[in-house]
């Protein structure tokens, strides 16, 4: 989305940061503004809400529930952090408790266009779905990752969007040769 979408065109999104050092303190959360910087920035978005809870399924999950009820209005749901190997990370799993329609093919993507310059994108989890109209993604804790993801997808973000939304667009495709 650019610059001069109209206000009826933003984005409403929430950033989840899931991190138990972040969450006690110890360290300071940096892929959670990252990521709502991205948002504002780049998608011309609005960031509803942002949090940091640890690496707790049930948290994670209830907050996704939260965000994805019908009135709230959220197209998108991002969640950095805990999509890694550790024994904690846990994002997918959460996220996967709440996806209603699983999308595989955005992280498929985001993975292969960040694999080219980064081969360690593919030891990411991270999943992509549907929970009624909102879109949920999980991305790596990192700043540099997080956002290295969403730029991967920046193309395609809105219009997945507004599919969500239900409006139509016009497909360029036709039968005739």
């Amino acid at each position: 989305m650019t610059s001069s979408a109209q206000p009826n065109d933003c984005i409403r999104a929430v950033v989840l940061t899931s991190s138990d050092r972040c969450a006690q303190g110890l360290m300071i959360d940096l892929g959670g503004p990252a990521v709502a910087a991205f948002v504002r920035d780049r998608l011309a978005g609005e960031v509803v809400v942002s949090e940091i809870v640890p690496d707790d399924i049930d948290r994670i999950e209830a907050f996704l529930r939260a965000w994805t009820a019908p009135h709230s209005r959220i197209d998108l749901a991002i969640i950095t952090g805990g999509t890694g190997l550790s024994p904690r990370d846990c994002s997918p799993e959460a996220a996967l408790r709440v996806i209603e329609r699983p999308h595989p093919g955005l992280m498929e993507l985001a993975r292969a266009r960040c694999g080219v310059k980064h081969p360690r994108a593919y030891l990411s989890r991270g999943v992509a779905g549907c929970a009624g109209a909102t879109l949920i993604l999980t991305l790596p804790g990192s700043p540099t990752g997080a956002v290295e993801v969403l730029e991967a997808l920046h193309d395609i973000l809105p219009h997945a969007v507004r599919m969500l939304r239900g409006v139509s667009s016009t497909h360029a495709h036709s039968d005739t040769p």
